[in-house]
Parts: C-alpha cells; sequence; structure tokens
C-alpha cells in the first residue's frame, strides 16, 4: 500500500482555488496537502520530503526528476498585481533591491525585466516587510498576499506579470503543479483538476474568505480571482513559461531547460 501523496499547497491567497478540494480533503487518507512557502514547497520537492507541490517554474529546470502535471498552474495575461517592485525612487535610479525570502521565480523574473532595460541592481533576500525593506534599499520585491497590500500611493510600482507583457506578448506562469517520480500516482491529474473544479464552483465562498482573512475589498478580491490570476494553462501560457524559461538559461539563471 502506497503512503499518503504530500502535496505542498502554496500559502498564498492565488493557490486557494486550485487547491480548494484538497484543503477540503480531497483524496482521503491517501493525500496529505500541506500549506508552505513557494521556496520552501521547491526544497522540500528537491529533497523528496514531498511529492507533489505547486512549484516556482523556475525549479522546473532546477529540482532532477520533477515532471509538470496536468494543464493548471498559477498565470497571468497581463497585470497579476500580487508580484511587485515597488520604491520610492524611479526605477533608473534603483541600485539595490530587497527581495522576499519566499520568491523564486519572481526574483528570476525581476533580473530579466530589469536586464532588459540595463540594469543590474543588487539583490538582498528579506522579510516580506515592505517598510523594513526600503528601509535599507532602494526597492523591495513584493509576492502574493504582502503584494495585494501595497499603498500604491505611496511607491513606485512596477507589475511584473504586466512588464513580462510589455516585454514578450506573452502571459507568464508563476508556478504549475509537479511531481517526482514517487509522485507520479494513476489519478493525479485527474485529483489535482477536481480540486480546481471544486474551487472555481466555490470561488464566492472564497473570496468572502479571503476577505475576512486579509481585510482587503470584496470588489478587489473579486476582481483579482476572476481577472488578474489565470489557472488554465492554454497554448500561450505554455508559450510564456517555455520563453521565461528560454530568457532564463540565456541570461545564465538556469544551467539546463527543464524536460517537461
Amino acid at each position: 500500500m502506497n503512503a499518503p501523496l504530500r502535496i505542498g499547497i502554496v500559502h498564498y491567497l492565488n493557490s486557494w482555488p486550485l487547491a480548494r478540494g484538497l484543503r477540503q480533503g480531497l483524496g482521503g487518507d491517501g493525500v496529505e496537502a500541506l500549506d508552505l512557502p513557494p521556496a520552501v514547497v521547491a526544497d522540500r520537492l528537491a529533497a523528496g520530503t514531498l511529492e507533489v507541490g505547486l512549484v516556482p517554474t523556475i525549479e522546473l529546470a532546477r529540482i532532477p526528476g520533477v515532471r509538470r502535471v496536468g494543464e493548471l498552474g498559477i498565470a497571468a495575461v497581463a497585470e497579476v498585481r500580487s508580484v511587485l517592485l515597488v520604491s520610492r525612487r524611479p526605477l533608473a535610479e534603483i541600485r539595490s533591491v530587497a527581495v522576499d525570502v519566499n520568491s523564486r521565480t519572481s526574483v528570476a523574473l525581476l533580473r530579466l525585466l530589469l536586464a532588459a532595460r540595463g540594469l543590474e541592481p543588487a539583490f538582498t533576500p528579506a522579510p516580506p516587510a515592505v517598510d523594513e525593506m526600503l528601509a535599507a534599499h532602494d526597492a523591495a520585491l513584493l509576492i502574493g498576499d504582502p503584494a495585494l497590500a501595497v499603498d500604491r500611493d505611496r511607491v513606485h510600482v512596477l507589475d511584473l506579470a504586466a512588464a513580462w507583457r510589455e516585454l514578450t506578448g506573452l502571459p507568464f506562469v508563476f508556478a504549475v503543479w509537479a511531481a517526482t517520480a514517487e509522485g507520479l500516482r494513476p489519478g493525479l491529474a485527474e485529483l489535482l483538476a477536481e480540486s480546481f473544479a471544486i474551487g472555481r464552483r466555490e470561488l464566492p465562498q472564497i473570496v468572502s474568505e479571503a476577505a475576512h482573512a486579509t481585510g482587503l475589498p470584496v470588489p478587489v478580491l473579486r476582481d483579482y480571482f476572476t481577472r488578474h490570476l489565470r489557472y488554465p494553462l492554454g497554448p500561450d501560457e505554455l508559450a510564456g513559461l517555455a520563453e521565461f524559461h528560454r530568457r532564463a538559461h540565456a541570461h545564465g539563471l538556469l544551467a539546463t531547460l527543464p524536460a517537461c
């Protein structure tokens, strides 16, 4: 008998629709769903202490043996609102950036976007507290829920997904479901698809719960889940993912291109 499938779920709001069924116990005793920061999901997949995870897309080429599962992920066609570079000075004047310690893909994306503008500031990992980050650095990279709470009237803001769209004309994929060889069990893609189907049906409840948890207005969160985020990965999203990996490899951020 197989041990329970350990599935790492990113602990930000953007994962809530994807993971709705898993959080409700879908899969029964055969699944153990764990809420984790994205970087920890990647590390635990690499260490073999997770079999499946909602993994940062940069890690598809860094973790030996992992494969993308199904056609779902976390993507944005243009503005995403929850992956931001914030600063108190214009972009061209930025010399140092505090980057959220929980981020992998967004750090790589930011390097590519800044390099395209001829900028190569120093990056320093930091906890996601914007005031502290900006006290010590020219800019801060925020991802997930902390980015949604940024007061945009106080800072300059670069939305990384919107900047990627402007640069390439393509959507950006931040995370995908991926599995190790041990995790690639029959029915896995269907399990993940059913979890999202439950989330899609229960989106009004998800919005209400997110508003209660964060204090953000219901219309803002409804817009976030329905207009800014894209969960099914079609040809355009997969083209954007392939272009990200190609550029990251060309820039020296990946030693090899992913097999999937």
